[in-house]
């Protein structure tokens, strides 16, 4: 909304004011009647209805994931070697 300063018309001293936009108080209207609808209607149940019933939510379901072999513990294989093995690679000479 934008701000009136005080100044002078026709001889008359007009105060500092806010002022609407022109054709904005149709919307304005509107918009506080919406919203004091919502209050007021917003927490009562519609036509009088008997309260909605809380019904319990989906339970949460685990299911056991296994695999075959899930209680054997994986031997990890181990180097045969302690040193690396150079491989020759096409392009180098041995």
């Amino acid at each position: 909304m934008p701000s009136v300063r005080e100044h002078l018309r026709n001889g008359t001293l007009v105060r500092a004011h806010w002022r609407n936009p022109a054709g904005s108080s149709r919307q304005v209207g509107l918009l506080f009647l919406f919203v004091v609808a919502m209050f007021v209607l917003g927490n009562k149940p519609m036509g009088g209805a008997a309260p909605i019933e809380q019904t319990p939510g989906p339970q949460a379901t685990v299911y056991p994931i296994t695999w075959p072999g899930w209680d054997k513990p994986v031997v990890l294989p181990t180097p045969t070697v302690s040193y690396p093995i150079v491989f020759p690679s096409p392009g180098t000479t041995p």
